[in-house]
């Protein structure tokens, strides 16, 4: 049984990273804890319609709750727990390497197998996906030219970590890239 695994899910807004990481979840009794979890009680104040372009100081709030949270877990969950966080990380962007320290950060506190995983998608599927209604109710972008222009100008974080994994989840569905994410984990930690 895999135990004390920290998985951080990176990706665009759109590319399926809570529901990936909620598969995952299942098949590692992992608790999820996706980005929104964390951003939504800043953003939920601000009445973000998801289309705007909000304040740098908007993320200065949501990293010292995300410090909070994982200040809990690098030191009062359970050693053995799983952990699924999710995060949108653009490579070169100072905000996103800050965030994705925190994370590698509170993993290393712990002393848990880190397991970064950057889920790529191509531009017209993302676009589909980033335009779900259902979206809104999670306080989620759903702009598809914001999206659009990401994908055409920017790149998902590539950490370089020697645990990272790299999918294309364009045309496979959440369960098989949690299943690959989860192979890759097991063999990681050698487990059969």
């Amino acid at each position: 049984m895999v135990q004390n695994v920290f998985v951080l899910l990176l990706g665009f807004p759109g590319v399926g990273k809570l529901t990936i990481a909620r598969e995952l979840g299942t098949a590692l009794s992992g608790q999820v804890i996706d980005n929104h979890w964390i951003n939504n009680p800043i953003l939920a104040l601000l009445a973000d319609d998801g289309r705007r372009t909000l304040p740098d100081s908007v993320w200065e709030q949501t990293a010292k709750v995300r410090q909070a949270v994982l200040d809990t877990v690098a030191t009062l969950c359970p050693p053995a727990a799983n952990f699924i966080f999710t995060n949108s990380g653009i490579q070169g962007d100072a905000r996103s390497l800050a965030s994705y320290q925190q994370m590698k950060d509170a993993s290393d506190r712990r002393g848990a197998h880190f397991v970064p995983v950057r889920l790529l998608c191509e531009e017209a599927e993302l676009v589909r996906r980033v335009m779900s209604p259902t979206r809104r109710d999670r306080l989620k972008s759903i702009d598809p030219e914001v999206a659009r222009h990401r994908s055409r100008t920017v790149a998902v974080l590539d950490p370089k970590h020697p645990n990272s994994l790299t999918i294309d989840v364009t045309a496979i569905s959440a369960a098989e890239a949690a299943t690959r994410i989860h192979e890759h984990i097991k063999d990681l930690v050698d487990v059969p």
